[in-house]
């Protein structure tokens, strides 16, 4: 078991990537710290977790809310003693360029994505500190180094966190704490479905973007929790600071 006796924290863990990752690091021994505004799907993914005989907590939190994290960590110390590993996966797309944007909605984006990254970075790194080390995992984006059309706050907040994921891995350096950011491509959650669904005729755009793909195809939340967890285990202890694309050839192509 590559997590044995480890704590991870997993926002954005009711759905999508953040599940996936949450089961797959409840089988490699870790206990679990399930965050999600959606109580259901948090509770949903303990559930799955408890079925397979790992261990693991729900907290219903908005990881954009000042305070949140912090609280929430310290019902995880609470639980288990210690904090391991942070996998920031929630996040919050709504479409539309500069123009059509509405400063509200890009507040709400940037709130989600980076704000939310960079509460709970900073609730758990003390703690890993005392412990004499962690890892933390980001979410960004293949949309953040290739750039794409109609999701501008999106964009520029996953490029955001690429540059917070680099300065957090060297600031923390020496405390042993690793930073590492997974750059998804487009991966069939429901996020994906939702941002398909903004437009009026969905099926020629998932087209599209399953051909933009090297592969021909979407990737599932598995093969980014595969990535996650390579990120989060001692196989990666010489890697910080870097970005591991996770998309099909996107990229590439």
């Amino acid at each position: 078991m590559r997590l044995k006796g480890k704590v991870a924290i997993i926002t954005g863990g009711g759905s999508g990537l953040g599940r996936a990752s949450a089961e797959l690091f409840a089988r490699e021994g870790a206990r679990l710290v399930v965050v999600d505004r959606d109580a259901a799907g948090a509770a949903e993914s303990v559930r799955l977790i408890e079925a397979a005989g790992g261990e693991a907590m729900a907290l219903v939190s908005d990881v954009g809310e000042p305070g949140s994290a912090d609280r929430d960590a310290a019902a995880a110390l609470g639980r288990f003693g210690r904090i391991d590993i942070l996998c920031a996966f929630a996040g919050f797309s709504c479409g539309g360029t500069v123009l059509t944007t509405d400063p509200a909605d890009w507040d709400a984006v940037f709130r989600a994505n980076v704000g939310g990254t960079w509460l709970w970075a900073r609730a758990v790194i003390p703690a890993m500190q005392r412990q004499g080390g962690g890892a933390i995992v980001t979410t960004a984006s293949q949309l953040a180094l290739a750039g794409g059309r109609g999701n501008t706050a999106y964009i520029a907040a996953k490029g955001a966190i690429l540059s917070l994921t680099r300065t957090m891995a060297l600031d923390f350096v020496g405390d042993n704490i690793r930073v590492n950011a997974l750059v998804p491509g487009a991966i069939d959650t429901p996020l994906l479905r939702r941002s398909f669904a903004r437009h009026q005729e969905p099926e020629p755009m998932m087209a599209a973007s399953r051909a933009r793909h090297a592969m021909g195809r979407f990737g599932r939340a598995e093969d980014v929790a595969e990535a996650a967890l390579f990120l989060a285990s001692d196989a990666a202890a010489f890697t910080t600071g870097t970005t591991l694309a996770v998309d099909g050839g996107w990229l590439a192509a």
